[in-house]
């Protein structure tokens, strides 16, 4: 049972990719039919030809070709005017030819608007899964699902599905002429077909087995080759080529191996398949060549019965082929289908889209990670709309979290306490509208591979230059920027590698302010810059976002020391609130971290 709706989920999912593109395969599959009904044509004409045309035997026909050769001057003159019968091969030829050309045409058109249909679903899809499904899954494993094993299936939709059709009718058709020549010769060549099917089927689980192996193998080599690439430079700063070298032949050559392992089971498939099918052939051969000597069957006969039998043979043997892309296929439709089944972030019904200048409140939040110890433990404050709030804290100390909670990147399951801005429970708003009011800068700025211009527009395709520029000099970039030979069109790298960490940091400050949001979050985001900077930074976010609700994670005092209120984070707990003064004198967390920092700044001064 479970087989069975495992294969029913699989062809409701290939039914969902063909949506713009069953029409041409449905043309594509008419056409082949037209090209396999060809093929039967050609032997009855040289049947014929060799016993009624020429002499000898004479091969009787339906009523409906005998009415067409009485048309024609009969058999009789066929016989002394060949050139006839030769017209009409050379006439199914081109009808073969005109619909084998507007199969491969339609066929390909189907196929090529699948794999768009495919990708666009995938990608779409992908966009709109929950942020913990990106942490679990590796970049480089989504990429070889969204590539090879979408290939893999456009691969048998458009070569296997397709083309049993036209087998289809190749088999069926190629049956009825055999029985109708020649009952016995054409059971004769029947025997050995349910010995390749069955061999066929025996191998389909152990095909299908091996071709699962094999592509989540390319998905890890896919996944590390990629983490590599993209941190080269960490491999090159610590010296550590030769070892990622080693890492990568390794499970090459696991990936290798699991190839070769499947090669040889191939192998016996195919030489087995090939020693049944050479078999079937000789037999037909033997006991046609016997049949034509006792008079069974006529000379034309023979011939339009190995005709009809190589056409027959031939599909069988392809039925080893297509199992095995069935198999691979399957193994491809399953690893998309883990993409798509995947659940996308979803709003309520009726869900709120209020306005976002009102309080910040975290009430009894508790939170933990899949898997992991609680990481947030009754976490209880409220931040007044228009304020600067300071989040100071170690590593692992959930700073981060709760600002991945505030923008619900992560959803705070039920019973664990409640976040709302103005009042509002954010789990009861629509998260475009909630994200679209909420500018967070990350604690790793990421870039993409487009011009300073493209990465710091990509929150609005409509802004301006001067808007662009207005929050570079408010994120102390603009200057910078115009040092820069091509200024604002300068090329940035892949992940920004091309600007140093504090640029890299103030882009990413300078991106999220041309959103204009109520609230602001920066999140360890002045770390890379000089304190004079970061200064210059929080002077220039005060004096144009005074009304603004700005929330500054920080390990730096200097960077809290104009906040409203500071909250001190120890093991996912509030140790310590208050403003600055008061945290300084209150003998906690709070005053020993900025008796460290000042007393090493005394020491450089020094």
């Amino acid at each position: 049972m479970q087989r069975q709706n495992t294969t029913v989920n699989k062809a409701a999912l290939i039914w969902r990719f063909l949506k713009g593109s069953k029409g041409m395969f449905v043309l594509g599959i008419l056409l082949a039919a037209l090209t396999a009904l060809s093929d039967m044509i050609t032997p009855q004409i040289v049947r014929a030809a060799v016993d009624n045309a020429i002499g000898g035997n004479p091969s009787t026909f339906g009523p409906a070709v005998m009415k067409l050769v009485n048309r024609l001057g009969g058999f009789e003159y066929l016989g002394d005017h060949l050139w006839i019968m030769a017209l009409g091969v050379l006439v199914v030829a081109i009808v073969k030819a005109l619909s084998q050309y507007g199969f491969l045409l339609s066929n390909t058109r189907a196929s090529e608007t699948l794999t768009k249909t495919m990708r666009d679903m995938l990608y779409t899809h992908i966009e709109h899964l929950p942020f913990s499904w990106h942490m679990k899954n590796h970049t480089g494993d989504i990429i070889q699902r969204c590539t090879s094993d979408i290939d893999t299936t456009r691969n048998f939709v458009a070569g296997q599905m397709t083309g049993l059709f036209r087998i289809s009718i190749l088999v069926i058709m190629s049956m009825v002429f055999m029985f109708s020549m020649n009952m016995y010769l054409a059971i004769i060549a029947l025997i050995p077909m349910p010995f390749i099917v069955l061999y066929s089927l025996r191998f389909h689980s152990k095909i299908g087995s091996g071709f699962k192996d094999c592509d989540e193998s390319e998905g890890r080599l896919s996944a590390m080759v990629q983490e590599n690439l993209t941190g080269v430079r960490v491999v090159r700063a610590f010296g550590r080529e030769r070892y990622e070298r080693d890492r990568f032949v390794k499970h090459n050559e696991e990936y290798t191996g699991l190839w070769v392992r499947l090669g040889r089971v191939m192998s016996r498939f195919w030489s087995v398949s090939d020693m049944l099918s050479g078999t079937q052939i000789m037999l037909v051969i033997i006991f046609g060549v016997l049949f034509c000597l006792d008079g069974r069957i006529t000379s034309g006969e023979f011939i339009a019965f190995i005709s009809y039998n190589s056409q027959l043979i031939w599909p069988i043997r392809q039925l080893g082929r297509m199992i095995s892309e069935m198999s691979k296929a399957g193994v491809a439709v399953d690893r998309i289908g883990y993409i798509i089944h995947s659940e996308t972030e979803k709003d309520k019904e009726n869900a709120l889209t209020p306005d976002l200048t009102g309080d910040i409140a975290f009430e009894h939040v508790n939170f933990a990670y899949d898997g992991c110890p609680q990481m947030l433990h009754d976490i209880n404050f409220t931040m007044k709309a228009g304020t600067t709030l300071g989040i100071l804290g170690g590593t692992g100390s959930g700073k981060s979290t709760l600002m991945l909670l505030l923008d619900r990147l992560y959803d705070l399951p039920e019973g664990n306490g409640k976040i709302t801005i103005g009042g509002v429970d954010i789990a009861d708003m629509k998260r475009d509208h909630l994200r679209k009011n909420i500018g967070i800068v990350l604690q790793e700025p990421f870039l993409f591979s487009r011009t300073l211009q493209e990465n710091l527009s990509i929150t609005d395709e409509n802004i301006t230059l001067s808007d662009i520029r207005e929050a570079a000099r408010t994120a102390c970039l603009d200057e910078t920027i115009e040092g820069f030979t091509k200024g604002y069109d300068t090329f940035v790298g892949e992940r920004g590698v091309t600007l140093s960490g504090g640029q890299k940091q103030r882009a990413a400050i300078a991106r999220m302010l041309t959103q204009k949001t109520p609230i602001m979050i920066f999140d360890d985001s002045l770390s890379a810059v000089d304190a004079e900077t970061d200064a210059k930074i929080r002077k220039a976010l005060e004096k144009r976002f005074g009304s603004a609700s700005i929330i500054l994670i920080s390990h730096r005092i200097t960077t809290l020391s104009k906040a409203d209120q500071i909250i001190v984070l120890d093991r996912g707990r509030i140790v310590e609130k208050g403003t600055p003064e008061e945290l300084q004198k209150a003998g906690g967390l709070y005053q020993r971290i900025y008796e460290i920092q000042s007393l090493s700044k005394e020491e450089v001064e020094a």
